[in-house]
This record gives structure tokens, sequence and C-alpha cells, in this order.
């Protein structure tokens, strides 16, 4: 990770900083402080995607793109569309985009600034959406200080079903789509798929085996009426120290994906 001075736009200069994933094959450029900053949950989320994925994604309030950047990085035959609604994470995306370490997958990655809740079906019939939403509704815990960090941990009026809809507004029938969230709101997020989507596959993910979950995967295909499968947990530390599991960290390096750690993880094709 590096610091350095950026100024998108009009804006006034901020630091961000120069952050390397999948074992230095992204380079993300995010601010150092005042927004949300994406990890390791956007890059499980670009694991869940089989290297041979073909198609349109989106990667549904991106932030800086890590998320798009992982799997436009993996998966060689997809396109990313990035879909955020902050003008200066939109620039910092940008600005990866024309970094060298970018260079292999830039060309097939597009940022869009927008707001999802309103111009949704301008980007109909893709085939996967992956979304890292916030976790916390407006009043549940005390705000960040900063506006733009503390709009990307709590749900807006909308709440989870308004990304939901979205999701479903932007997929073709049958297509997938994959989230991760807080697993004390797994009730929440049942609840706002609805009928949406079937054929869920929820994985729990434990910081150490003896630990409860603290996050959750959940994916599923628009339409499907398939039944809700509870997969084996993904547990990505030992019983001491803050190292990976050999397993995770192969993983968040690139080298595996999801089903090659997880046999049980469905094939998406």
């Amino acid at each position: 990770m590096s610091e350095e001075p950026f100024a998108p736009g009009n804006a006034p200069r901020l630091k961000v900083t120069v952050d390397a994933f999948l074992g230095g094959k992204v380079e993300a450029v995010q601010p150092a402080e005042g927004h949300h900053r994406s990890g390791l949950e956007a890059v499980l989320l670009a694991t869940t995607l089989d290297r041979d994925t073909t198609g349109q994604l989106i990667d549904l309030g991106a932030g800086a793109g890590v998320a798009g950047f992982c799997a436009a990085a993996r998966c060689e035959d997809i396109r990313v569309t990035l879909i955020e609604r902050d003008p200066v994470l939109i620039a910092c995306a940008n600005a990866a985009l024309a970094r060298p370490a970018n260079r292999a997958f830039s060309g097939r990655v597009t940022p869009i600034e927008t707001d999802i809740f309103r111009e949704r079906n301008s980007l109909a019939n893709c085939d996967e959406v992956l979304m890292n939403p916030p976790f916390h509704r407006e009043g549940t815990r005390s705000p960040s200080p900063a506006r733009a960090r503390a709009g990307a941990h709590v749900l807006a009026a909308e709440g989870l079903e308004g990304w939901i809809k979205a999701a479903s507004a932007m997929l073709r029938p049958r297509a997938r789509m994959t989230l991760i969230f807080s697993a004390e709101g797994f009730g929440e997020v049942l609840a706002a798929i609805g009928n949406r989507f079937g054929g869920l596959d929820l994985l729990p993910i434990h910081p150490r085996a003896a630990l409860p979950a603290h996050r959750i995967i959940v994916a599923g295909r628009k339409g499907s009426r398939a039944p809700l499968r509870v997969l084996p947990p993904l547990v990505l530390h030992g019983v001491k120290g803050n190292a990976f599991l050999p397993e995770v960290d192969s993983l968040l390096r690139g080298a595996t994906q999801l089903d090659e750690v997880l046999p049980s993880w469905r094939n998406r094709r």
C-alpha cells in the first residue's frame, strides 16, 4: 500500500492509497480516509465466480471498484460495469484503470456514476451482479462523521430490498446475483429476496472455527424456484494469529476459486 495525492475532477486534492489485491494482479486507488475502503469482502465476492464465467457483470455499489476489478482479473471473458453514485470513487476507479498493473483487464471495465434506485432499468439483461450493500439501517448505529463513509455503511430509505430489486431489474432471467452481508442480517436478506431469486446458496464465513459466522455470502438465480442450500462454512483464520488459512490465502491471491476450496459451492454455469 502506498499513499499519494490525487485530485478527482474539480474536487480538492485528497490523499489516496494504492492497494494491491490478488497478489498484485490488481491495484485499486482508494481515498485514505472519509470514504468506505474495500478489502476482504470485495475480494471474496470475486472468488465466487468460475474463471470461465462469460458475459456482462455489474458490480453494484462498486465503491472504488475492487470487486469488479478482481472479477475482471480472474475471469478473462467477462465485461464489467462498475455502478457507483459517489463521483470521488468513480474518479478513483478511473485512475486505477489507467495504472499499468491493471492493463490486462482495464479495457473490459467501465465505471458509471449513477444512482441504482433511479436508473437501474437502463442496465437490463446482464449475466451476473455482485454487490456488497451497507449492513446497517439508519438509527441502529453511530454514524461515521464522514458523510461519504456513513453512506456506504448505512442502508438508504430503500433498504436492502431496494438493492435486491435493482439487481433483479438488471439481470436477464435465470442470471445470478451474489451478495455479501453481515451474518446477523440473514433474515433481512431472505425477506428482501422474497420470490425474486431462488436456488439460493448460503455460505457462512467464520473468522475462526470456534467463533460464530460474521459474514454470509448468498447467491441465487433470478426466477428460480429451486430450494435454498446451507453450505459448509468458510473459515478464515486458525486458532491463533491473524494469518489466513492456506486455502483462504490461495483464494485471496487468485490462485484458486471458491469451488476448489469448497466443492459444495454450486457450479455457476
